[in-house]
């Protein structure tokens, strides 16, 4: 707790956060975009979108209860809580990046009053989780590093940010699963 006191820190972490974040981002425009592929993974990785959208749905339910924990000054119940949501969270990134390193681009058949509504939800979750992605790993470092003071600071946006890319994966999942 002492360290927010401390003498200036590195700004190495920071900028390898911002590095590897941007590389990850890099990575799923390409495969997403930047490949040709069929779309279609042969039914052998098929069950990965519901598993990923579980992943979501749990790491909501771990966020809201870390969020519970910390408001209850229960600190350790939280440092559990938010570490099983970065765990969640690393499982469905991982399962995102197999599932469209062989199925690419999936499209939405909807047509009608659901298809801008699709697309809005859909956006807003794409760019708000490149936006947390960072901000994740950083309130982590923070947390993790002691520096408690710079983490509140983050975590007040993170929070909310990750919190609404997590649901809005679920959503997006069940449109895209009901129109396919």
């Amino acid at each position: 707790m002492t360290q927010d006191l401390a003498a200036p820190r590195s700004k190495v972490p920071e900028i390898l956060i911002a590095l590897v974040s941007a590389a990850a981002l890099g990575f799923l425009v390409y495969l997403i975009y930047g490949r040709d592929t069929t779309g279609t993974t042969n039914g052998f990785l098929a069950f990965l979108p519901a598993m990923n959208a579980a992943c979501n749905a749990v790491t909501t339910v771990f966020i809201v209860l870390g969020l519970s924990a910390i408001g209850r000054g229960d600190r350790e119940a939280h440092r559990r809580r938010m570490l099983s949501a970065f765990a969640t969270s690393a499982l469905f990134l991982v399962g995102y990046i197999v599932y469209h390193a062989f199925h690419g681009e999936t499209k939405f058949p909807g047509r009608g009053f659901i298809r801008p509504v699709y697309f809005s939800i859909l956006i807003s979750h794409i760019v708000l989780s490149a936006v947390a992605l960072p901000m994740i790993l950083t309130s982590f470092w923070f947390a993790l590093s002691g520096q408690l003071v710079r983490h509140v600071k983050l975590a007040r946006w993170t929070y909310p940010i990750w919190l609404y890319v997590s649901i809005t994966g679920v959503v997006v999942f069940f449109i895209l699963r009901s129109y396919t």
